[in-house]
């Protein structure tokens, strides 16, 4: 079965609909209205290899927050939904990906237990017009409407937008191969018998 889904979320803060495709490409149609998300949205369906579109507008006028929490949110619901019964899957994922001066490193989980471990020590400043604490909201957001237990670990850098970048492709690679289908089983990956 394909494992697609789209999802919309319109709230009166915002307004949002994603379509992925876990088995895609690497192909992404990408405007939220915040231009540092939509690059790392980019990079993260590129490097995961999952088709994605996203189109989202939001109180910008007031501030990212928002927009990027509730992407996250609806990022999330799409995965848990593209992945149904999640038979067959590899379940583990992980990647660390060097980005210049940068190495960060996502590790997951797809077991339906949410949790987030966020080790990442970055002054609270912006990448351009882009508060750095929104990364960790959008994080949040996703894990707790996947589904998904997830430990993003910064082992060292200082470009603030090279280790936000890089956390972005980890989180792609880690993603693609938590849910890549592993061939040798079509059971849920648990001795539960369920995820």
């Amino acid at each position: 079965m394909p494992r697609k889904a789209t999802i919309e979320r319109n709230t009166t803060e915002t307004q949002i609909k994603i379509a992925l495709d876990i088995d895609g490409t690497g192909k992404y149609d990408i405007a939220t209205s915040v231009g540092f998300l939509d690059h790392m949205l980019c990079l993260m369906a590129k490097h995961g290899r999952f088709d994605l579109d996203v189109k989202a507008n939001g109180d910008t006028h007031i501030d990212f927050h928002h927009t990027v929490e509730d992407v996250g949110i609806v990022l999330g619901q799409a995965f848990k939904s593209a992945l149904g019964d999640m038979k067959g899957i590899k379940r583990y994922g992980s990647a660390k990906i060097p980005m210049d001066e940068t190495l960060a490193e996502v590790v997951v989980d797809v077991s339906g237990r949410p949790g987030l471990v966020y080790h990442v020590d970055m002054p609270k400043t912006k990448v351009g017009d882009f508060d750095v604490e929104l990364a960790h909201d959008f994080f949040k957001a996703f894990v707790m409407h996947a589904g998904v237990t997830m430990h993003i670990n910064l082992i060292y850098g200082d470009n603030l937008h090279h280790i936000i970048e890089g956390i972005f492709k980890a989180f792609g690679r880690a993603m693609d191969e938590a849910t890549f289908i592993d061939g040798r089983t079509d059971d849920v990956p648990s001795t539960k018998g369920m995820l």
